[in-house]
């Protein structure tokens, strides 16, 4: 019984537990990118950004990778207000990629490929809105783009259930506390890391082999 109790608690992403291990940082205005002429912004949530951010680090084209919070009501969000779940922020991730090495429609594959996203305002154990799947498109092809991805998913009934994810005008994107940054590389023994983020790794190798760095 021990052991079930010692694994269940890694298996499960307390916010509480973090807190107590890790300084809150408050952010006092939004992260401001500073993009070359041929790298874009693509921004998406799909659960927990320790996830999302550790597989689109490994994509070839990929430039940056941030951790951080979009969506929400409330300005300068700390990771503490966003686990309430009331602030209306999703953990989301900001991806600066080469759209000569790396398509936006194959980030948007690798995206629902790697993540449910059929599943309201959960992705595992994650639950709330703060782990919604959701979409921010930054420009208007981003947004055909990503509804005509959806529309084919369906069309070709990929997943069982309807699809949830939500397709949104980009807003404010507030980067989140230093710990939250290269969180897998960092704390790659950690148990929420071994046993849910590694399994989406190797699915990742084993599907994308030919966007990988």
């Amino acid at each position: 019984m021990k052991n079930i109790l010692f694994i269940l608690l890694f298996v499960f992403k307390s916010c509480e537990g973090k807190e107590k291990k890790f300084e809150i940082k408050e952010f006092k205005e939004p992260i401001k990118m500073n993009i070359q002429d041929n790298l874009e912004i693509a921004t998406f949530a799909g659960g927990c950004f320790w996830c999302t951010e550790a597989i689109f680090n490994e994509i070839k084209g990929v430039q940056k990778v941030v951790s951080g919070y979009t969506g929400g009501s409330i300005k300068n969000p700390s990771y503490r207000e966003i686990c309430t779940g009331t602030t209306g922020h999703a953990e989301a991730i900001q991806i600066t990629f080469d759209p000569s090495l790396i398509a936006y429609e194959d980030l948007l594959e690798i995206f629902f490929g790697t993540h449910d996203p059929t599943t309201l305002n959960r992705q595992g154990a994650d639950v709330g809105t703060q782990y919604r799947s959701e979409i921010f498109y930054h420009t208007q092809e981003q947004k055909e783009k990503a509804e005509n991805y959806i529309l084919l998913i369906e069309k070709e009934k990929l997943y069982s259930n309807p699809i949830v994810t939500k397709v949104s005008s980009a807003v404010v994107f507030y980067e989140a506390e230093e710990y939250h940054q290269d969180y897998y590389a960092a704390n790659s023994e950690q148990g929420y890391c071994q046993m849910v983020i590694a399994p989406k790794l190797e699915k990742l190798r084993k599907y994308y082999k030919s966007n990988l760095k």
